[in-house]
């Protein structure tokens, strides 16, 4: 019988950990039918609040749930490395514990699984419930992207995928310190399967991804896979030494054929402003991809165990 690993990532969801867990059981016809096993093992990212304790308590009811526990909030992205790292299924599965990647679509990806796909993935045709200004620059990040990478990222793509073992080695086997889970699915490549469904909303508590948290996050996925913004950079320190070889030249030739004197210092002001506005950005572009450069040297464990529930 084959093996599926459900990979459920957590961080202070002690109110949806059952309900994910009777939902994922819903299906146990579609894996007897299909003779396939399956294991449940859920990341907890830290959790403050009794996640540990609600996973625990499956656990002595059904020995297919595991659990790994880390020592402090390392992030979503550790969480995902560490389930792919650890799980030992053929198939293995990523999903959220709110239950807005709906376990009744796991029939029809396990179908395109069989009809040969390396990995079937999901992604939202709406963004129904969430914030305008929030789905607005949401867009904004995946055009951008695909506009500056050459890794596709596709626009409203959950972390609900369905892979077969070779692409889950395929990921382990990029063992960068700054992840950017998206982005590492689309640079993998193998034949994908995409499935669109209607977003769902959580089903219990809140999200944990402020605004902010989404900013940096989006930061995280341009400076990973794009060197953009770098030549954005030198593009713009050369036009402004052109621009201002040009100034240079205006004001002398000004000065010769009509005796102006250079005036104006409010204007004065605004220009170095301007310039060292700019030179700002750039430092803090190149700033950036060193400091990312500086954590992926320090070679430090993408996450740290505390607890292992196997």
């Amino acid at each position: 019988m084959k093996l599926l690993s459900v990979i459920v990532p957590c961080y202070n969801e002690e109110e949806n950990i059952r309900d994910f867990y009777d939902e994922l059981c819903k299906n146990t016809d579609f894996f007897r039918q299909k003779e396939i096993e399956f294991e449940i093992l859920y990341v907890d990212d830290g959790s403050k609040d009794n996640t540990v304790s609600e996973v625990k308590k499956l656990r002595g009811e059904d020995e297919r749930v595991r659990l790994i526990s880390f020592s402090r909030n390392f992030g979503k992205e550790a969480a995902i490395y560490a389930g792919l790292q650890k799980c030992r299924g053929d198939l293995a599965v990523l999903m959220d514990a709110d239950l807005q990647d709906p376990p009744s679509l796991l029939p029809e990806m396990y179908a395109y699984i069989e009809q040969g796909y390396d990995s079937v993935a999901t992604r939202r045709v709406n963004r129904k419930g969430e914030p305008l200004i929030r789905s607005f620059f949401a867009r904004m990040f995946y055009r951008l992207m695909n506009k500056i990478s050459r890794t596709e990222i596709v626009d409203g793509a959950r972390d609900y995928r369905l892979m077969t073992r070779p692409v889950v080695d395929a990921i382990l086997s990029l063992t960068e310190y700054n992840r950017f889970t998206k982005g590492i699915f689309g640079w993998v490549g193998y034949e994908t399967k995409w499935l669109e469904f209607e977003n769902v909303e959580r089903r219990k508590g809140e999200t944990k991804w402020s605004f902010w948290k989404l900013f940096v996050y989006s930061l995280e996925g341009i400076v990973a896979f794009s060197t953009v913004p770098l030549t954005m950079a030198s593009v713009i320190g050369v036009l402004f030494c052109v621009l201002a070889f040009v100034m240079i030249i205006v004001t002398i030739v000004r000065k010769l054929l009509f005796g102006d004197p250079t005036s104006g210092w409010p204007s004065l002001v605004c220009i170095i402003m301007l310039v060292s506005g700019v030179q700002l950005f750039c430092l803090g572009i190149l700033g950036q991809y060193l400091s990312k450069t500086y954590m992926e040297v320090k070679k430090r464990p993408i996450y740290l165990v505390r607890e292992e529930v196997d």
